[in-house]
């Protein structure tokens, strides 16, 4: 078995998530409490007890879980003889990649992916920005329809090439709306608006890519890291640190090339792939982009016994 372990990035949170391996391994709160250091609140205790209105903001969504996905893949290692062959992650989930494969320490990531969601929460006023995912088209009759929508004022783009047949598209308000009802008489068999208001990966997020360089500065990337990392960008891993943060940047005003991601994961020789965190949104999606590899995803007891017992049989 060769594998290769994924994580989610936002959208995937919920009020109680990791409760229960959290009662069975003590490095999740271990993690949380780090993380809860950082921030200057409680972290664990908001995750857990909510209001999910302060978890679904940006800047609480993207620490929680990036420390969720570390410690799933803590516990997944202490269980291992052998390690992944690579890794890769979904938007933020990038930022949970580098960490497990040892290029970024956690503590820094915490305050880095905090400050993104600062960053994109403040790049774009409330109501002005959206996203949506459209489903049943082609990805070329996306990206026309988005620039048929498109003009000086308002924007849209297609920013998440999920899987073959989901793409998400995001930019200005009027914009994106446009684009779903072209793609509906297009024949989308869904044209679906998403419940968020920061349009990520969007050209709106250009100022906030600019402000989040800067801080990069001061965020060591570590050039000795174990474990290559694709990066959502280019759908490839690169080996120095300026060329990290560079697609880090890059990412937040870009498309995440998800698809091209998994099929170069795959070109490595993976035949195993593990999504590691909350929700099971990337499983999904892998099924979806190839069938013949083995897919798992561990967001509780119950998934990681059962991926275990299958990845050993």
């Amino acid at each position: 078995m060769k594998f290769a372990c994924v994580f989610p990035g936002q959208g995937s949170q919920s009020v109680g998530m990791m409760a229960e391996l959290a009662e069975a391994y003590p490095v999740v709160n271990e993690l949380f409490s780090k993380a809860s250091d950082v921030l200057g609140y409680d972290l664990w205790n908001l995750v857990q007890e909510g209001p999910v209105e302060e978890l679904n903001k940006t800047e609480v969504t993207q620490p929680a879980m990036l420390a969720a996905g570390v410690a799933v893949y803590e516990i997944l290692k202490s269980k291992l003889d052998a390690e992944p062959a690579i890794m890769a992650g979904h938007s933020l989930g990038e930022y949970t990649a580098l960490v497990c494969a040892g290029a970024l320490q956690f503590e820094d990531a915490i305050k880095l992916v905090a400050e993104r969601g600062k960053l994109m929460q403040e790049a774009v006023p409330d109501g002005v920005g959206a996203m949506a995912a459209i489903l049943g088209l082609d990805d070329d009759v996306i990206i026309e329809i988005c620039d048929m929508c498109s003009d000086d004022n308002f924007a849209v783009q297609a920013v998440n090439f999920n899987s073959p047949g989901q793409v998400v598209i995001a930019g200005n308000v009027q914009a994106v709306e446009t684009a779903m009802a072209i793609a509906k008489d297009k024949g989308a068999k869904r044209a679906l608006k998403l419940p968020v208001s920061v349009p990520s990966h969007s050209k709106l997020m250009k100022d906030a890519a600019k402000k989040l360089a800067t801080y990069l500065k001061n965020i060591k990337i570590k050039k000795s890291a174990t474990l290559p990392v694709i990066q959502n960008v280019i759908a490839k891993n690169v080996k120095t640190p300026a060329d990290v943060k560079k697609n880090l940047v890059k990412q937040l005003h870009n498309p995440v090339l998800w698809v091209d991601s998994v099929n170069n994961l795959i070109a490595e020789g993976v035949d195993t792939v593990i999504e590691c965190g909350p929700g099971k949104v990337l499983i999904g999606l892998n099924k979806r982009i190839n069938k013949e590899v083995a897919n798992f995803t561990i967001n509780n007891v119950e998934t990681l016994d059962k991926t275990l017992e299958e990845i050993a049989s």
